[in-house]
């Protein structure tokens, strides 16, 4: 599944085109790399989001196409 996609499925942010925008802008990483909203992601990577001084770490525990809103934060661990 896109990056961008998988953010907004899993609810780690709210709109795809917020996603995007995250991601065009570098403040997005996988695995400690940047990455592109069309990076593939893979259960198992460590997916981190900087919003300005803020830094939010998560794994990725499975990939849903369709999620309901609270099934959502079962698709990712969040890590200190």
């Amino acid at each position: 599944m896109r990056l961008d996609k998988y953010l907004k499925v899993s609810r780690l942010i709210k709109r795809r085109t917020i996603a995007k925008e995250a991601c065009e802008s570098e403040r997005v990483f996988i695995n400690d790399k940047v990455a592109k909203p069309g990076t593939e992601v893979k259960v198992g990577d460590i997916i981190e989001i900087r919003f300005g001084d803020k830094s939010v770490k998560a794994e990725i525990l499975s990939i849903t196409e369709h999620v309901k809103k609270d099934e959502a934060k079962e698709m990712f661990k969040i890590l200190d």
